[in-house]
């Protein structure tokens, strides 16, 4: 997740194992087999799950709009992008990343932030999916 001050946008690049994604997307499919690859027509389910499971929300509580830019297939691994138009400080923000924590109860997740030449690695767990940002 990287600030780009020309743009007023935090740039967020989210590498997740396949498997895994099909599997929890299977899950949100009332259980229809889900298979990814390059040239799938599931981009608006990985949307949807992924607005569900990251947010950004700033320091007055309004939870940040953001675009779904898509998705790409590596060996192993699917990487998500999305674009959140940010103007005001990060300081007090609250980001949400539960991606996959309704699948594995031991799921982990870090979450390496740039803002202003600064870089922060946060970590997420199932009880604390949730972190304020401080700067």
């Amino acid at each position: 997740m990287q600030y780009n001050t020309a743009e007023k946008a935090f740039e967020v690049s989210l590498r997740v194992f396949t498997d895994d994604l099909e599997d929890v997307l299977t899950k949100e499919n009332n259980n229809q087999r889900v298979r990814l690859s390059d040239k799938d027509a599931n981009g608006p389910l990985v949307e949807r799950y992924i607005r569900k499971h990251f947010n950004l929300t700033n320091a007055q509580h309004q939870r940040k709009p953001y675009r779904f830019l898509g998705k790409e297939q590596e060996v192993d691994a699917t990487w998500i992008y999305i674009e959140i138009p940010y103007t005001e400080p990060i300081e007090g923000s609250l980001l949400q990343q539960s991606l996959l924590m309704d699948l594995h109860d031991d799921q982990m997740n870090l979450v390496n932030v740039t803002y202003k030449s600064e870089k922060k690695t946060v970590l997420f767990k199932k009880s604390n999916s949730q972190q304020v940002l401080t700067w």
